[in-house]
């Protein structure tokens, strides 16, 4: 990551007087964006969803009554098509991944505390308590990585479709509880072993688990938080 790339991702940050939004309505569920929440994010490559499932999805959401239930399927579809790997992948090439850690890294104990993390290939989880507007600093960490990967594309082989790398836009939930805490940090680093792709959470290496040093939790039913 050169010099320009890290000016460029602060001033992107940063906003022009931004400040954060509060509640506000975002498809099913109200959401808050306020410094010093803690929220668990989930941003996804641009080719991530096979676009004819998602609406089939669609159709299927407008026959449920229950706002819960649109919530709860709704993610649970999607998160079962990201573990499924599909699109181009790019962030499972190591050195994508690697920038991509970098990213996240970059402005910890800056803009955000980076309590948890996990880069699949096609998407990334994250637990942070932000100290800046959410919005910019999920855009600060695609552009980085877009910048990078376009550039890199035919070198390295990423297969990225186009000139868009990211999906628009971003998952968010705002921690209610020690106990959802606990759970979002369970599901964060679980998520690669739920995809298959390894058999415990720490043998992950695009993760925070390996920090951490302890031994994961016992194998519980996978929920998502």
């Amino acid at each position: 990551m050169d010099d320009s790339e890290s000016k460029d991702a602060e001033l992107e940050l940063r906003g022009p007087g931004e400040s954060a939004k509060g509640w506000y309505s975002r498809g099913y569920l109200p959401h808050l964006d306020s410094i010093h929440a803690l929220q668990f994010i989930t941003f996804r490559l641009a080719d991530s969803l096979p676009k004819n499932q998602l609406e089939q999805l669609e159709c299927e959401l407008k026959q449920l009554k229950s706002v819960r239930n649109l919530e709860s399927v709704k993610r649970k579809r999607i998160d079962q098509w990201l573990d499924a790997g599909y699109g181009c992948c790019a962030l499972g090439h190591p050195e994508m991944a690697r920038v991509m850690e970098q990213a996240l890294l970059k402005f910890h104990r800056v803009r955000y505390q980076l309590i948890a993390w996990c880069i699949m290939p096609n998407h990334v989880h994250v637990l942070i308590e932000p100290q800046e507007p959410l919005g910019k600093i999920v855009q600060s960490w695609k552009s980085i990585t877009a910048r990078w990967a376009l550039r890199k594309n035919a070198e390295l082989e990423l297969r990225v479709p186009g000139r868009k790398l990211w999906m628009p836009d971003y998952w968010d939930r705002f921690i209610r509880d020690q106990q959802h805490f606990e759970q979002v940090i369970d599901y964060i680093h679980r998520n690669p072993v739920k995809a298959g792709l390894c058999s415990r959470p720490e043998d992950w290496h695009w993760s925070s688990t390996r920090d951490r040093g302890a031994p994961a939790p016992q194998q519980q039913q996978e929920k998502t938080p």
